[in-house]
């Protein structure tokens, strides 16, 4: 049952950073983050391309502070044209069933890069989960807003949901 956990927490984590999806997405995007508009919404789904955790503990499926977990994921739009990548890294500051992990990602979009911040509660349960921007380049310089993640699927593959709004 450790093993089972351990993968569901790996597949969660990376899913975390942002990203996955095996289904068509949604790339919306409505404003603009030129001139300083407020009120930007970017909508895209994620799939996760690559994940690796590096595990503190020997013993198999435990989660351990010190835990750390590379990702990257392809982003889609809503006909199912990649249209970016995320690529970030967790590591585990509360170990345990109730773990905690603090997550920094960058989102490569037309334009620019976003990059973000937060941290993620109990990944076992695919909650959803929230991030906060900290900053940008191109056209997402000076960036500021969050970035809301719910899980659409979890087989095959995760596939979240990355609403991105820019304030």
């Amino acid at each position: 049952m450790r093993p089972i956990r351990a993968a569901r927490l790996c597949t969660a984590t990376l899913a975390t950073l942002l990203a996955c999806t095996p289904v068509a997405s949604a790339a919306t995007d409505t404003g603009s983050a030129q001139g300083g508009d407020r009120g930007r919404t970017i909508t895209v789904l994620a799939e996760v391309a690559q994940v690796t955790r590096f595990p503190v503990s020997t013993t198999p499926g435990v989660v351990s502070q010190g835990d750390s977990v590379v990702v990257r994921s392809d982003l889609f739009d809503e006909e199912h044209k990649k249209v970016g990548e995320t690529h970030g890294s967790c590591v585990t500051t509360r170990g345990g069933a109730d773990e905690a992990e603090q997550c920094l990602v960058t989102y490569v979009l037309p334009g620019g890069q976003l990059t973000t911040q937060g941290v993620y509660f109990n990944y076992l349960d695919q909650g959803p989960f929230d991030s906060a921007i900290t900053g940008g380049t191109g056209d997402f310089e000076k960036a500021r807003g969050s970035v809301h993640s719910d899980t659409i699927a979890t087989t095959p593959k995760v596939v979240r949901r990355f609403t991105i709004t820019l304030y």
